[in-house]
Parts: C-alpha cells; structure tokens; sequence
C-alpha cells in the first residue's frame, strides 16, 4: 500500500498553482501509478459530452477512447457519482474489458468546484481484490484536494 500521506505531499508541492484540469490529471495519473505494484493501468476518463467519457491522461498500457455513462464499471461511477470498488471484474454487469488481464477495479468519481463531475479516475489491477476501502478512501481525498472540492 503507498504511503499515502507522502503522495499527497508530493502531489500538492507538484501541482501547487495549477489549475488546468488535464495538466493536473498527468501529473495525478504519474505519481499514483508509480507509488504502488497492484496498480497496472492508471488513468482518467473526461467528461466531454453529456453522458459520455473519453480517455484522459493515463499511465499503462492502451485504455478505451470512450466510454458511455451508461457502461462498465466508469461508466457506474460517473452516472451514480460513487465510487466503484469491484474485487472480481468478470462479476460485475456489463464491465468493459479494456484489457483482458485485469481482475480487479477501482474508479472514484473526480468533482470539482460547484459539484460539477470532471471525470473518474480508473485504477485497474491485474490481482483479484487488489483494492481497499482505505485506497479509495485517502484517493478521494487526494482527488477533492488536487480539484477544488475541499
């Protein structure tokens, strides 16, 4: 599990001053992906259209270019705007199989000032039951803090 105080640290003296939404994803997208093995794909889907996501910056290997509301696991988690822990990817309905390898699933919803939905950011595992409560936990609040929520 990363040191997540010491990510936090690093993406807020990383990113302090800027406001451009797909600059901040590059930067958010480097540091998570590198601070922990269990993630194999790192990445942000943009809103960009009503009900509709496309791929953002990312780290790993190619992801889907677009994604509807209405599909997969990203897609659950900008149409309900919860977070999506999914330990088992081939048990959740209608999950997109970007990449075959992928077993498990983390996507938390990125708000932004006035509540408005930005995109999601997506964490995919090759390990079944890779993620935690606590991973999305102290990621959203990464997430709030990088945006503007907090």
């Amino acid at each position: 599990m990363p040191d997540y105080d010491d990510l936090a640290a690093r993406i807020r003296a990383l990113t302090h001053g800027e406001t451009d939404e797909v600059a901040l994803m590059a930067t958010l997208a480097c540091e998570i992906h590198h601070s922990d093995e269990r993630f194999d794909w790192t990445g942000f889907y943009r809103v960009t259209a009503p009900e509709m996501l496309k791929i953002g910056p990312y780290q790993g290997g190619h992801g889907c270019l677009v994604i509807p509301f209405s599909r997969g696991v990203c897609g659950a988690a900008a149409r309900t705007r919860q977070t999506q822990l999914v330990p088992d990817v081939d048990a959740f309905p209608g999950h997109i199989a970007c990449a075959s390898s992928t077993r498990s699933e983390l996507v938390i919803p990125v708000i932004g000032r006035d509540e408005r939905l930005i995109g999601v950011l997506d964490i995919d595992s090759d390990r079944p039951e890779a993620f935690t409560p606590e991973d999305a936990g102290r990621l959203q609040e990464i997430l709030d803090a990088t945006f503007g929520r907090d």
